[in-house]
């Protein structure tokens, strides 16, 4: 892959701050989803008692060997793959050396110089129709370190375990995010490429997915300024308030004729503001040397091919279907292919019935109707009270004409809260559209009669018609056969 200078622009809209350009590199910790840790057969699952998960070699016992875990290895290699990166067949363990209370061997067995996997790319499409192009610069394993917890005690710090050890994949991006926008974008972009490969799960919540931010300030073409680094972000949305926020502190202290030293700093999310932490740190401060304890890793060709054979739909690969085969839009394609479980929804949905529904009004529904309220309910799509087959009934039954759009909309409360066939439903509680012309000739002419200055309006502009057929369908509490009452009017007004 041909490797880009570092200050390549990469944008083609300007996205500047009182005129200083923002530069924006990441490095995402991503637990490895893995039953085991990178070096020990201890759990990785979540919430148990403290230092309840911890074998030996967590522990840094003496004499305790580490041994790799070949599922983590497969687990970053997919994820390379799914990158677009290239996969380094040989690679290296390092020790990390620093000392920290909840790391017990007093250095972090990670890589440096020969990391599993080199350099790829993440598309990101932005909400303005602008698609950017983020580099990858390396992905590489390394272990968790333990938690501190300085809550549990009154006179003392007292450290768990539990994660010391957990497998991560730290993906390190080259410069080439410009606002916070996109890096918050970069970041949903790529947990959705992880959960689509089930490489980890993504839960920032519990921090199996959290990210390191690197943040400078320039003058437009200017070389690369002295950048701050944020430590361990675990909410997108606290990331873009950590880069707005530091990027105007740099622009404030350069304007005021001050210098920014490098520095790490945390991001206080009740004061909305970033603060120093410690100096930061070189590569020569950790004294990285190859792990003596551990040989070089090599994999096969064969390996990296059958796990390359094997991968899933990735979503960029199922946006350009959805777009190409259902003639989606590249908005709905890209909501409905965020996550994985709305996109295997949406395709049961279209699926399902006796012929295949359409594609475009059963997108409507799953992102406006559907989606729209699990977001407000705060429900994933696969704790969704409606089915696909529920609500390909309801999208059956307005194709057929037996239900209005708006019926439709109640039905659809009523099986969000009470269950059931929407067919039934309707039946039961006689929703079904008014198509007979006799009754619909009654309700046009009565209001017709009753608005004779509104007709006089319809005849100077056709658009005005669209009052009369809003009174009429209010009038059949939303029963009447729309096209049916515009043919009608359309007739009786004669326009």
């Amino acid at each position: 892959m041909m490797k880009r200078p570092m200050d390549a622009p990469t944008h083609k809209k300007s996205k500047l701050i009182d005129g200083w350009e923002v530069v924006i590199g990441m490095e995402v910790h991503a637990q490895v989803t893995s039953k085991a840790k990178l070096f020990s057969g201890a759990s990785t699952a979540f919430g148990g008692e403290p230092n309840s998960h911890v074998s030996l070699v967590d522990a840094a016992a003496p004499g305790m060997l580490p041994v790799i875990n070949a599922e983590c290895v497969r687990q970053a290699v997919r994820t390379g793959i799914g990158l677009k990166a290239r996969i380094n067949l040989k690679s290296v363990f390092d020790r990390k050396n620093y000392f920290y209370p909840d790391l017990p061997q007093g250095y972090q067995i990670s890589q440096y110089k020969s990391p599993i996997v080199g350099e790829g790319e993440v598309l990101v499409d932005m909400p303005d129709g602008e698609t950017v192009r983020v580099g990858i610069e390396r992905l590489h394993l390394e272990q968790d370190a333990g938690k501190s917890l300085h809550d549990q005690n009154a006179a003392m710090s007292l450290v768990d375990l539990n994660r010391s050890g957990v497998g991560l994949m730290e993906i390190v991006t080259k410069p080439d995010l410009r606002s916070a926008d996109e890096a918050k974008a970069f970041l949903g972009k790529l947990r959705t490429i992880l959960r689509y490969l089930g490489t980890c799960d993504g839960d920032m919540e519990k921090g199996n997915l959290r990210a390191d931010v690197n943040v400078s300030v320039r003058k437009p073409g200017a070389s690369l300024g002295t950048r701050c680094e944020i430590k361990n972000l675990n909410s997108i949305r606290f990331i873009g308030q950590a880069i707005e926020h530091e990027a105007r502190r740099q622009i404030e202290i350069i304007e005021d004729g001050g210098a920014i030293e490098q520095k790490t700093r945390l991001f206080d999310p009740d004061k909305g503001e970033t603060r120093s932490m410690r100096s930061k740190e070189e590569a020569h401060d950790y004294r990285y040397f190859p792990d003596p304890d551990l040989l070089p890793l090599e994999l096969s060709p064969s390996l990296v091919a059958d796990l390359q054979a094997h991968l899933p739909e990735l979503p960029d690969e199922k946006k350009a279907r959805f777009m190409r085969y259902y003639a989606l839009s590249g908005y709905d394609a890209g909501v409905l292919v965020a996550e994985r479980a709305t996109a295997a929804f949406f395709e049961a949905l279209i699926n399902g019935g006796e012929g295949k529904r359409d594609p475009k009004l059963a997108a409507n529904w799953v992102i406006n109707e559907l989606t729209g309220r699990l977001n407000k309910e705060g429900k994933d799509i696969t704790a969704s009270p409606v089915s696909d087959a529920q609500l390909g009934a309801v999208l059956d039954l307005i194709a057929e004409g037996t239900i209005s759009g708006k019926i439709a909309k109640d039905v659809f409360e009523i099986v969000w809260n009470e269950g059931g066939d929407p067919r039934a439903i309707v039946e039961a509680r006689g929703l079904e559209q008014v198509s007979d012309l006799a009754a619909l000739e009654k309700l046009v002419d009565g209001i017709i009669t009753a608005n004779p200055d509104k007709v006089g309006d319809v005849r100077g502009n056709p658009k005005a018609l669209g009052w009369f057929v809003g009174q009429v369908m209010k009038a059949s509490g939303g029963k009447a056969n729309p096209q049916a009452v515009n043919d009608l009017l359309k007739k009786r007004i004669g326009v």
